[in-house]
């Protein structure tokens, strides 16, 4: 017979460890989608003052991962214009199709983490379904080439430094 902990730890996918990890990779693509958003959005709306571009931004993202505004005038600047982010939703598989796998893994690395810690996130990856970003034939990668793949995103999109290959190990005395 198993104990309670032998249990639990068969039924978690990856160690609770890596959380917090997985969040942050989670993150880092948001933000990667949030400045290309905002790029976006100055070039559609260039007569607009800088700071609701990135509201306008702002306000897709937490709407797609299911975010509260940490900003409290994004959340305002999505409640005022609810049409105009909902837009925006619609056009991201157009708009960001560069970006559909790593949206594609985030939402699900997201909805495991949610689902360790007890919360339900089920409906971000039923909108993203429905807005045509869920690839569901897409194998749900590993942690950890879900992690490499969202630091080489970074590094594309100038958000950390790429990595450098270790040198070559020196050779022994003779």
């Amino acid at each position: 017979m198993m104990s309670e902990s032998q249990s639990t730890e068969q039924e978690a996918p990856f160690d609770t460890k890596l959380i917090p990890v997985m969040r942050e990779a989670v993150l880092t693509v948001q933000m990667v989608l949030y400045r290309s958003l905002k790029k976006r959005a100055l070039d559609r709306y260039s007569d607009w003052p800088e700071e609701k571009h990135g509201r306008l931004a702002g306000a897709v993202v937490n709407n797609l991962y299911g975010t509260e505004a940490v900003d409290p005038a994004v959340g305002l600047f999505a409640r005022d214009h609810r049409e105009l982010v909902e837009e925006e939703l619609r056009c991201l598989a157009d708009h960001c199709s560069d970006l559909i796998p790593f949206l594609t893994d985030s939402l699900r690395m997201q909805a495991i983490c949610d689902n360790q810690e007890g919360v339900h996130s089920l409906g971000s990856l039923l909108m993203a379904k429905a807005l045509g970003i869920l690839r569901e034939d897409r194998e749900l990668p590993l942690p950890s080439t879900f992690m490499l793949s969202v630091r080489n995103l970074a590094a594309v999109h100038g958000i950390i430094e790429p990595q450098k290959a270790a040198p070559p190990p020196e050779d022994p005395p003779a």
